[in-house]
């Protein structure tokens, strides 16, 4: 999932939101209308949620529903839980921030309400795993993928076919760096993006049972991870020289450039890469982690989930606002402009860039986001980025089980 990391700003805001926001936004507005706020952390997602906003405000002029949509979002959400100044409505992520904040009691149980009665049971039950809980704490909106982003114009000029298996993924890959072209286009300068390499290979090759097992203590990251952590060492062969001095938005207009094949991230990228080249024609499909093409699954889960807040004094008009993004042709808005995936049964993907990663959805085979099952506090993702300048692979899964052990004993 796609993250910001801007802890300065971050922590700016955070202070200006909660001098902003005392009352918790649940004030009467000018007009006696009943104020709403809107607090999601998709940067890319905002102009749209500000349309069915101003959508929904305009049926409803009685509401007035306001979007708030800080840097580092997560870290900022945190801030204001513990001041008690909780958003009205929250989207986010199916984290470990969500888990978190969910075994703390302060979002409404969605169990027995009606809202999650069209949501596809398989994302329902990503909830549940996620949490441990038996209620459930949020409503999934969008779902996403995290897979390979490929140039069908570069596939077709050297006669590749998409990989079904890591062996034939890496012949792909030498076969573009043979032509004298990148295969992969990393933007390491950002941790964050060392996730879409990270989270197919492990929900792929150890799975995510392991967590829990890490957990009770019965296996170790420097046991298990060896292939994961060789693979994710692998793809530097055949990625830019400048790795670690690019960052997402620069990868985003490189690809879109044609400076490499492939682009390993997920669909939220592709609204990007397009507003770079609404020409360039490319697809998206399943990373292949291991050579068994039957275990090798789509990583998808719930990119934003839609919660309401115990404390807010307008569940009322909160939950009406929940049930409004959730209308059919507003979700549809959503995912179309976002290539998204839908949570609500029966409204589908149609966009030709996501059609390889249709059998995926229509057959189930998808698995969760690792990184979803690990601390937020660990801050994986560096790890994952000094694993890669350092590539020293025992040092790694060293430092990978001490910070799990010392996050489990500050618990």
């Amino acid at each position: 999932m796609k993250k910001v990391i801007k802890p300065i700003l971050a922590g700016v805001l955070a202070i200006s939101l909660l001098s902003a926001c005392g009352n918790n936004g649940n004030s009467e507005g000018a007009g006696g209308k009943v104020e709403v706020e809107f607090f999601q952390g998709k940067a890319e997602a905002k102009a749209t949620f500000d349309k069915l906003i101003t959508k929904f405000n305009e049926a409803n002029p009685d509401i007035k529903v306001t979007q708030v949509n800080p840097p580092d979002a997560e870290t900022v959400l945190k801030t204001r839980v513990a001041k008690k100044d909780i958003p009205d409505v929250v989207g986010m992520g199916a984290t470990d921030t969500f888990s978190t904040l969910s075994k703390s009691g302060l979002f409404e149980d969605f169990t027995n309400d009606p809202l999650i009665k069209d949501i596809q049971p398989a994302y329902l039950e990503m909830l549940t795993n996620m949490t441990g809980l038996t209620e459930m704490n949020g409503v999934p909106f969008s779902t996403n993928a995290n897979g390979v982003i490929y140039n069908k114009a570069i596939f077709k000029e050297l006669n590749l076919t998409i990989p079904k298996t890591w062996d034939e993924f890496m012949a792909v890959a030498q076969k573009v760096k043979d032509s004298g072209q990148n295969a992969f286009y990393l933007t390491l300068k950002d941790a964050w993006t060392t996730l879409s390499i990270f989270n197919p290979l492990e929900s792929n090759i150890v799975g995510l049972d392991f967590f829990a097992q890490r957990a009770a203590g019965t296996v170790t990251f420097k046991d298990t991870y060896r292939e994961v952590a060789e693979k994710q060492l692998k793809v530097l062969d055949f990625a830019q020289k400048d790795v670690f001095g690019k960052n997402y938005n620069d990868g985003n207009t490189a690809f879109a450039k044609g400076e490499s094949a492939m682009y390993l991230q997920g669909v939220w990228a592709i609204p990007e890469i397009q507003k770079a080249n609404p020409a360039i024609e490319l697809g998206v499909f399943p990373f292949p982690s291991t050579n068994d093409a039957t275990k090798n699954k789509l990583v998808s889960g719930v990119d934003t989930l839609l919660t309401v807040a115990k404390s807010s004094k307008h569940k009322e008009e909160a939950k009406k606002f929940v049930a409004f993004l959730l209308q059919p042709d507003n979700i549809k808005q959503y995912i179309s402009e976002q290539k998204a995936f839908s949570a609500v049964t029966g409204v589908t993907q149609d966009d030709a860039s996501v059609a390889d990663l249709k059998e995926s959805f229509e057959s189930g085979n998808l698995i969760d986001f690792a990184d979803h099952y690990i601390p937020a506090g660990m801050k994986v993702e560096t790890i994952f980025q000094e694993f890669l300048q350092k590539k020293d692979i025992d040092a790694y899964l060293t430092k990978f089980d001490t910070e799990w052990d010392k996050i489990s004993n500050r618990k």
